[in-house]
């Protein structure tokens, strides 16, 4: 692809030829630079985390992205803001994948606490209350609610998403036997990558809006 875009500006005009070339040459050696970069792992604490949250959030959101990449990418649901972020992190653990100080990836957590404060997801919680696993009701089990994970899309593929989930089980080791979620059912990307991380489904329901897999992983 580098080879590819480097042709098609020298192309688009032979008067800007040696300063595009210049410029393809210093682009690729900058992404080469990030690929490269170790992708270090923590809890999320600062303004500028959150900040970094919100915005890849943002760009992430199914209001934000086309049809056709909610099927190949995925796409997040929920939308926040800072004063929610900050009770989460009150609340649970919320871990940030960092490429030097960039966040390119978080996994939001939190409890059943957080129910009344995030009326979109009452439903959720609710449905919570209806469902068992290995013949035991849900609610009897101490779990973290999965709020979101989201990997910037060029840090995908990569594994971050398991080590994001696995950084979580770490920092919150002995406090839970499992981590419950819910995935739209649309959003196929994600509930495979889900799959592949251990998740199970317990059943399907909906909101009144869309249809949603409850999914479980066993701690």
């Amino acid at each position: 692809m580098k080879g590819l875009f480097c042709i098609n500006y020298q192309v688009a005009g032979a008067a800007f030829e040696s300063k595009d070339i210049i410029f393809v040459v210093r682009f690729s050696m900058m992404e080469e630079r990030n690929e490269n970069r170790p992708i270090t792992f923590e809890v999320a604490t600062k303004d500028a985390h959150f900040k970094q949250i919100l915005e890849l959030q943002k760009q992430n959101h199914y209001t934000t992205i086309s049809e056709a990449q909610q099927l190949t990418e995925g796409f997040v649901f929920a939308a926040h803001d800072m004063r929610i972020l900050k009770l989460m992190a009150a609340n649970a653990p919320q871990i940030i994948a960092l490429s030097g100080d960039k966040v390119v990836g978080y996994n939001l957590g939190m409890t059943c606490e957080m129910e009344q404060e995030l009326p979109s997801l009452i439903p959720m919680f609710q449905e919570f209350r209806n469902w068992t696993y290995q013949g035991k009701p849900l609610m009897d089990y101490q779990f973290i609610v999965g709020g979101q994970v989201c990997v910037h899309k060029d840090f995908r593929g990569r594994g971050l998403i398991r080590q994001l989930y696995q950084q979580t089980r770490e920092v919150t080791a002995g406090q839970y036997q499992l981590c419950v979620t819910e995935i739209s059912v649309r959003n196929t990307t994600s509930l495979k990558a889900h799959q592949k991380l251990g998740f199970e489904i317990l059943g399907v329901y909906n909101d009144g809006v869309e249809d949603w897999n409850l999914v479980v992983w066993k701690y």
